[in-house]
């Protein structure tokens, strides 16, 4: 079991970028203004979801601060119902200081490979203090979530192991 929450843990990658377009916004980081999960749309976040597919690589979760004041954003990724992973288990922490040019934090998770079917949450925390949470669900991808692959991704593939060249046996003398 500890091996496969180690696994499990690895096999995801965060990465986490502030936002930084200005927004006349006032007062203290006491909050947000909004936390929403999102599936990829050309490299940024579309629009709001709740449930995913496996397939659906990255899953980006975006916090909208109350203020522009610099403040210390934290995401916690919890399996909180997933086959094989104790409940509550948490897949992930990240944070990212913000320098008070930021308003929106964007936070993207993916694994290697796709995504293990069932129930997560994120919770988010500013300066220390939870200011909230989603939970989701990430279904197991049915015929219509699987995209063909398209022509740019071809050079993130691994080619084909191919089979190793014997050396020419020594002719008899």
């Amino acid at each position: 079991m500890k091996i496969f929450l180690f696994l499990f843990i690895t096999l995801f990658t965060f990465n986490v970028f502030g936002q930084t377009e200005r927004k006349q916004i006032t007062g203290n980081n006491s909050g947000t203004a909004k936390i929403y999960l999102a599936k990829d749309k050309g490299g940024e976040a579309g629009e709001e979801a709740e449930v995913f597919s496996t397939t659906d690589v990255p899953i980006y979760c975006v916090v909208y601060l109350d203020s522009l004041a610099p403040a210390l954003v934290k995401m916690n990724f919890i399996a909180v119902k997933v086959p094989g992973v104790k409940a509550e288990t948490k897949v992930i922490s990240v944070n990212f200081q913000t320098d008070g040019s930021q308003d929106r934090v964007n936070f993207t998770g993916k694994p290697d490979g796709f995504w293990v079917a069932g129930e997560y949450r994120i919770d988010v925390f500013i300066d220390g203090k939870e200011a909230g949470n989603k939970t989701f669900e990430i279904r197991k991808a049915t015929n219509n979530d699987l995209q063909p692959v398209r022509s740019t991704a071809i050079k993130h593939l691994v080619p084909a192991k191919t089979k190793p060249k014997t050396a020419a046996r020594a002719g008899k003398n």
